[in-house]
């Protein structure tokens, strides 16, 4: 497992920021249904994130993590992944997460990373989009970079499995490197048991393999999900790759404009 239910992002409120937020539904390209949250910037902003969460779905943590990216000028949707097995909304302690994540598929997943990115483009006129993903949805990220009809301008994976087999029929990231149409950034933990060394060094050789620019960055003694406010020892470590990744958004928002230029 990722997040608890009460964790939350290790990332202090900006004082005095004015940003907008709204609980959606929005339809997949399939035609079910996808709950999401989204964190809007006090003015619309270039760039855009999807955002998608651990194997609990959509729950506060992901909430607040889009008010978050509001803050520094970024829209951001907070998608879910079970609107096709579970009947409600609540993604609390209760919540029997495990069997439906064992009951999503990667065309599933596909069909609702199309849907949040195409809410941010033609709701918020978003012109470049990234993503981010923790866990489950590190992997995910991973894999929306090959999706050529969601066009994003980069990637970010906080510790997803980039090697072997999935909790669903998703394809290894480090096996569709040849796929991927945009920059990436891996953030891993040093002390990670689910994701050894090993594994983040076959995902950067094939990256390097595939021609794609890429960062992989490892924290030292940092533990699966050490991006959490409950994880105070390695506060440092998780102040260090909120930054690395809004310096990841800007320089991708930045090279972009460039070249539209």
């Amino acid at each position: 497992m990722c997040f608890d239910v009460d964790s939350r992002p290790p990332i202090d409120p900006v004082s005095g920021a004015a940003v907008d937020h709204r609980a959606l539904d929005l339809e997949s390209t399939d035609g079910e249904r996808v709950m999401a949250f989204a964190g809007l910037a006090s003015s619309p902003p270039a760039a855009g994130i999807l955002v998608l969460p651990d194997v609990r779905g959509l729950h506060r943590y992901y909430e607040e993590l889009c008010l978050r990216f509001a803050e520094a000028g970024i829209d951001a949707l907070a998608i879910d992944y079970f609107g096709r097995t579970a009947e409600t909304r609540d993604r609390g302690a209760d919540f029997p997460f495990q069997e439906h994540v064992a009951r999503t598929t990667w065309a599933g997943n596909q069909s609702d990373i199309r849907a949040g990115a195409r809410w941010l483009r033609d709701e918020r006129g978003v012109e470049r989009l990234f993503s981010v993903g923790f866990c489950f949805g590190g992997r995910l990220s991973f894999l929306a970079a090959t999706l050529d009809d969601v066009a994003l301008a980069g990637a970010i994976g906080f510790y997803g499995w980039p090697v072997g087999r999935g909790r669903n029929d998703s394809p290894p990231p480090a096996e569709s490197a040849d796929r991927m149409g945009c920059p990436v950034l891996g953030l891993f933990g040093g002390a990670d048991q689910a994701i050894p060394p090993e594994a983040v060094a076959a995902f950067e050789t094939a990256l390097a393999a595939a021609g794609v620019q890429h960062e992989m960055v490892t924290y030292p003694g940092a533990p699966h999900s050490f991006f959490d406010r409950k994880q105070a020892d390695f506060q440092a470590e998780s102040t260090a790759a909120w930054e690395m990744t809004l310096a990841f958004i800007r320089a991708g928002d930045k090279a972009a404009r460039a070249i539209d230029a």
